[in-house]
């Protein structure tokens, strides 16, 4: 007992560590992202469309093979005209995956319910050794 009285901002900031730790998944910020792994079967299994999200400079350095880009500039514009089939999976993805998420809610706006963002966008595609084209 002397221990936890003694040493107690030992104790909260340990508490507090493990509650950053844990607050991605808690918010659900880890929730709903897709591996590299998972976007793959997705795009096997359920013929997900894969939309990048970046702007035409970025997708022109390099992006996910046979991937679609629609900026998230002109996104709630452009995504009904790209992909008219609102039932079908979309992977979004950007060059870190922050876009991606912001372009999750807008497509749920727009009602592509199965709309997911890549965790970790390109840079993470690129790390698993996944098909990179060029334009």
């Amino acid at each position: 007992m002397n221990f936890v009285l003694e040493n107690w901002y030992l104790i909260v900031l340990a508490l507090v560590s493990g509650g950053l730790l844990a607050w991605p998944m808690v918010s659900g910020g880890g929730a709903g992202g897709l591996s590299a792994m998972q976007a793959v079967q997705l795009i096997n299994r359920e013929k997900a469309v894969v939309v990048d999200v970046c702007e035409a400079q970025e997708y022109a350095a390099g992006h996910v093979s046979g991937s679609k880009n629609v900026p998230l500039s002109q996104f709630k514009e452009r995504l009904p005209q790209v992909v008219k089939n609102k039932t079908v999976p979309l992977v979004l993805v950007c060059a870190r995956g922050m876009r991606a998420r912001r372009a999750v809610g807008m497509a749920r706006q727009l009602g592509y319910e199965k709309a997911q963002a890549l965790t970790g966008g390109t840079a993470a595609w690129r790390e698993a050794n996944m098909p990179i084209e060029k334009a």
